[in-house]
């Protein structure tokens, strides 16, 4: 309790105050700190309440840390407001004070705010497939846009994660049905929290799934392919390996290794399978079911030898050939005319062919995964048998030359030719190494040929010809000098003699114009008289049109030169000179002859040879012969006297000519 007293009167005074009980505590007070809520919503803020149990008075400080660790800030001092809102995350505490100098509480405890991140978390699957098979490994995982750096931690939810993990990620390794479900999360970071993730539903099936394989076409056209496309119903993310075979028992081949393609394009037959394959390590699908895939060969008929032409009686081969089928077995399918029964091999050999046989011969194989369509139609056409055909550009064999003949059948081909002669005194004889379609020969006769081919031989029908010699015309003189004033006759024939000859004549480089009655005179036939010098020579001719022998030997006639220039009354003169020498000569002789003899004949034999080699000497007999030895000795002797002097020449002639 209290009074009062004035301070001018020290004996006037109140009464005392009615007593004041002050209770005094021993502890220090602590401030309260409260909060209408622990998480700050996404864009909002919470309210914090701080109070001083007991006491009034007082005004407050509020401090907050980002961490545990941190040190504390003070945000707001001295406040007499005990409510705050924060949009922070983060430690606060608060305490009070009052008084002056002021007194503090002790501070109260700390209350975590958590701020939501803006950011909603999104739960993703890697690989990303909804659908997930047995023994498969797959990721799911936690991505919190914007919060990239930061360090967080993750929660869960599962239905299988009895110890849900913290970090972003939740791997199953080889998944089973039980980890289907749906999986969220959420991230934490100091005093961040993200909203929970939207649910993913992960679906893992109990069965492995199998591929499977489709083609747009089972068979592969000749130069063309077929795609096959291979898929894993109800799922995605497959790589795809692509497998064939040659055979049933053979061993697959992968043609095509991880393609993301699911087509792919073949060109060859075959068993073809695929599987799928995904993740890391691989998932593999079952393979698919095989799919058989022919490949389209072409086929063709061919003949053997390529004939153009076949003939009845002849042995034909057809072959059935397939483009691309070397070293493969295959199977044959004929179609022909005049068969119920067609070989089922290559070949479809037909002996001793017939009219029959024409028609349209097909052919088709099959093997392993190859087959071939039918072929275009080969048309055979079966002729009768044919005849040779003998021809010759003359049937005359010149002198010392040939003839040459051919022998060809008809519009056909692959014939070889053997060649036959015989005489009228001569069986037929075949000419042997003589197969060619043309030969030449130098001997007449009637000669055969025939064409042959095949295995066996196939013979033609025979053709024949007559060839015979060209006979040569010969020319006949009586002399080869023509007396003056007269002439000479010539005789032309044809050897080997035969009739109906008619002979023309010709002379000096006219090979083209005959002689006329104006050249010559016309005796019977074969025989001409001429009184012109020249080279003469004759042929004959016969039939329409007219058919010449070689010409004859060229013969040389020449004339007698006659007196020119000369007076008429000099002519004794020149008989006398001629006489006189005529004596002078046989005496002469006679005495080279009596001399001779008395050197036993030693001299007459060594006159003998000397004049036997002189120029012109002549060693013919004969009268015509002996004018025509003496007009050729003296003939050069006529060439280099004047025209007076050849009229000595004429006496001497003619002197001869009388003797």
């Amino acid at each position: 309790m209290c009074k009062s007293r004035r301070r001018d009167d020290s004996y006037s005074s109140t009464e005392w105050s009615e007593a004041f009980t002050l209770s005094g505590s021993t502890s220090k007070p602590r401030a309260t700190l409260t909060a209408h809520s622990s998480v700050i919503p996404a864009g909002g803020s919470v309210t914090l309440s701080c109070s001083v149990e007991g006491s009034a008075g007082w005004k407050f400080d509020w401090f907050r840390r980002d961490s545990v660790s941190s040190k504390a800030q003070l945000m707001r001092g001295n406040e007499a407001n005990r409510v705050i809102s924060v949009s922070q995350g983060g430690l606060y505490h608060c305490r009070g004070g009052r008084g002056d100098p002021v007194y503090y509480t002790e501070d109260s405890s700390d209350v975590t705010v958590q701020e939501t991140f803006p950011s909603k978390p999104t739960v993703t699957l890697q690989p990303s497939w909804t659908q997930i098979y047995s023994g498969e490994t797959v990721t799911v995982r936690c991505e919190i846009q914007g919060g990239e750096g930061a360090q967080w931690t993750y929660e869960w939810r599962a239905a299988k994660l009895n110890t849900p993990p913290t970090s972003n990620e939740h791997r199953i390794i080889r998944a089973t049905e039980s980890d289907s479900g749906g999986y969220s999360c959420r991230g934490r970071r100091d005093y961040f929290f993200s909203e929970w993730s939207d649910i993913i539903t992960l679906t893992v099936s109990s069965s492995k799934p199998r591929a499977t394989l489709t083609a747009h076409s089972s068979i592969i056209p000749a130069g063309g392919s077929v795609t096959l496309s291979c898929s894993v119903e109800g799922s995605a993310g497959w790589k795809f390996d692509w497998f064939r075979r040659d055979s049933q028992f053979s061993g697959a081949q992968k043609i095509g290794a991880g393609t993301s393609e699911h087509t792919i394009s073949i060109s060859e037959g075959g068993i073809y399978y695929c599987r799928g394959g995904r993740g890391d390590p691989v998932f593999s699908t079952e393979d698919s079911a095989p799919v058989a895939i022919q490949k389209q060969v072409l086929a063709a008929v061919k003949l053997q030898h390529s004939w153009s032409q076949i003939f009845t009686g002849e042995t034909i081969t057809l072959r059935c050939e397939i483009q691309g089928g070397e070293g493969k077995v295959w199977k044959y399918e004929w179609t022909a005319p005049n068969t119920n029964s067609p070989p089922t091999s290559s070949e479809y050999r037909i002996s001793r062919v017939s009219v029959s046989h024409s028609g349209d011969y097909r052919c088709r194989g099959s093997s392993d995964y190859l087959l071939t369509g039918w072929s275009d139609a080969f048309r055979l056409t079966v002729s009768y048998k044919p005849r040779a055909t003998l021809t010759a550009a003359t049937t005359i064999i010149p002198v010392g030359g040939s003839v040459t003949l051919t022998c060809s059948v008809q519009s056909s081909d692959g014939w070889k030719y053997e060649w036959f002669r015989r005489t009228q005194r001569t069986s037929e004889v075949q000419i042997r190494d003589q197969q060619n379609r043309d030969i030449r020969v130098s001997q007449g006769g009637n000669y055969s040929c025939r064409g042959t081919r095949g295995n066996p031989v196939y013979y033609t029908d025979d053709a024949t010809i007559e060839i015979t010699y060209k006979p040569k015309a010969t020319l006949r003189a009586d002399n080869t000098a023509v007396p003056v004033g007269g002439s000479v006759t010539l005789t032309c024939s044809v050897n080997p003699s035969s009739s109906g000859w008619k002979y023309y004549w010709y002379r000096d480089g006219n090979y083209t114009e005959p002689l006329t009655t104006q050249d010559a005179v016309f005796h019977s036939n074969g025989q001409i008289s001429v009184s012109q010098e020249g080279l003469y020579r004759c042929r004959g001719g016969r039939g329409n049109p007219v058919y010449y022998t070689e010409d004859s030997q060229e013969v040389q006639i020449n004339t007698t030169v006659t007196v020119s220039g000369a007076d008429s009354s000099s002519s004794p003169v020149w008989l006398m000179v001629g006489l006189v020498c005529g004596v002078s000569l046989i005496i002469i002789l006679l005495l080279l002859l009596y001399l001779c003899r008395q050197s036993k004949y030693s001299c007459f034999t060594r006159w003998i040879q000397s004049e036997s080699h002189r120029p012109g000497s002549s060693t013919n007999h004969g009268v015509n012969q002996d004018e025509t030895h003496e007009y050729n000795s003296l003939h050069p002797v006529r060439k280099h006297h004047k025209p007076e002097e050849s009229a000595v020449y004429s006496e001497v002639k003619m002197g001869a000519a009388g003797q």
